[in-house]
């Protein structure tokens, strides 16, 4: 294990009839409460917030409306909102778009420039908004990590930002409030938390990981086992809550420290996938890394082995991407390009997009013909 600083600030509150609490932990007077297209008011997760906020003297304005693969335009004018308002902090109730997008506005309503240089790696971050979550779509890990993503609709980019600033103050995980999320949710979700997971188990270059590669292994089991038992039945406690948990501790830096340099390659193609034609990210990532282990083959046989023996008890590398392809088809998400209606054709312009991003996250051997190359195993 290589040497390492691990530090995460964000206060987990964490199990059922927890949502209420928000108000107790909310150390501002002022709130944006930020939500998505609505879902809070159907399973009476509105109700629950704003009484919260009520009992604990909290003012707050309002604004819905974010969509999945959350765009630069809205995180605008939501940016003007908040200044108009003069709030104090910003309450992301939803799952990764809206936290995400409450984690932009963050670091723009003290900028006077334009957000979007932060994520283009212009300007160093300096300053943010305190954000608080109630997570209630398991699924992306930001609700206590230090990166979102955003997508820019005019350049047809989807970047991150990573800065210690947007890390949550609080985030209360209730399980029940993901009773309502639907099957292709949770499969999405399912599929972005285990690539969060096996982006540094399969880039990493330090071998001797005995500790973190049993986190990644135990944490995808979990997934897969509570993804199949959430589509049994979807208001089992225990099912959504240690989906919930696993969720979250794909992405909040205790799987990759001490591993060493590590990529995510994989990301930086399934973003430029979803910010062409607006695709689910976990269907994207479940088109892109089968693909990605057949390009790597020769050199992560060994690994894609050690994973498929923890995971699918197969050691043969080829079966074990034909174990993971048919898991991912099992829970209904596609795994090619053509499932979802990408032509070819449109592959060079896919991989000239996702080498843009490459570039700033470092990994200009990802060339766009490599990429095409990955794309077109995918086809």
């Amino acid at each position: 294990m290589l040497e390492f600083v691990f530090h995460n600030p964000t206060k987990i509150v964490f199990g059922k009839d927890q949502t209420q609490r928000i108000g107790e932990f909310i150390k501002e007077k002022r709130c944006l409460l930020l939500y998505g297209g609505g879902s809070i008011f159907k399973n009476q997760i509105y109700e629950r917030v704003v009484e919260s906020l009520k009992n604990y003297g909290k003012e707050w304005i309002e604004k819905g409306g974010v969509k999945p693969n959350p765009v630069l335009s809205f995180v605008y004018e939501t940016i003007d909102l908040a200044r108009k308002e003069k709030v104090e902090c910003i309450l992301a109730v939803g799952g990764g778009s809206v936290i995400d997008t409450a984690k932009a506005v963050a670091l723009g309503y003290f900028y006077e420039g334009d957000v979007w240089d932060f994520f283009i790696k212009k300007v160093e971050i300096q300053k943010a908004l305190p954000v608080y979550v109630i997570l209630t779509l398991a699924a992306t890990g930001t609700e206590m990590n230090r990166y979102a993503v955003i997508t820019n609709e005019k350049t047809k980019q989807k970047f991150n930002i990573d800065s210690e600033l947007v890390y949550p103050v609080v985030s209360i995980l209730d399980p029940v409030n993901t009773y309502t999320v639907p099957k292709e949710q949770v499969a999405y979700g399912c599929v972005d938390a285990m690539l969060h997971l096996l982006e540094g188990y399969f880039t990493q270059t330090y071998p001797n990981t005995p500790i973190q590669d049993g986190f990644v292994e135990t944490l995808v089991k979990v997934l897969m086992e509570t993804t199949q038992k959430i589509f049994e039945s979807p208001q089992d406690y225990d099912s959504r809550a240690n989906f919930m948990w696993a969720t979250t501790l794909a992405l909040n830096g205790l799987t990759t420290a001490g591993i060493g340099s590590f990529g995510f390659p994989n990301h930086i193609i399934a973003h430029s996938l979803s910010a062409f034609y607006d695709l689910p990210h976990g269907e994207t990532l479940a088109i892109v890394f089968p693909a990605w282990l057949k390009y790597k083959f020769s050199e992560k046989k060994d690994r894609i082995s050690k994973f498929g023996e923890a995971i699918f008890k197969e050691r043969d590398p080829e079966k074990v991407i034909e174990k993971l392809e048919n898991f991912y088809t099992s829970i209904g998400v596609s795994v090619r390009l053509s499932q979802v209606k990408i032509p070819e054709e449109d592959i060079p312009a896919l991989a000239e997009n996702a080498y843009g991003f490459a570039k700033i996250r470092n990994l200009e051997n990802y060339t766009p013909q490599v990429i095409a190359e990955i794309l077109k195993l995918a086809k």
